[in-house]
């Protein structure tokens, strides 16, 4: 599944892949493949990704337009 918003929420946070794959305490080639949908995120980094960027896991995989935590 490829996830447009990530790199969206990444590039608008001003962060490069790498630091965002060291937040998460994987190789930037890892979180790579998240975005480019060549690998599953487990669902402990799409809580954190979800905390970092304060948006809802809902808002990352697409299901909803509100970036709103709830």
């Amino acid at each position: 599944m490829y996830f447009r918003r990530l790199k969206d929420l990444r590039e608008d946070h001003d962060l490069k892949q790498a630091q965002v794959a060291e937040l998460l305490g994987i190789q930037q080639t890892v979180y790579s493949r998240y975005e480019r949908g060549f690998q599953n995120i487990p669902l402990e980094h799409l809580i954190k990704l979800a905390e970092i960027y304060k948006v809802s896991t809902d808002y990352i995989l697409g299901l909803t337009d509100n970036p709103k935590n709830f």
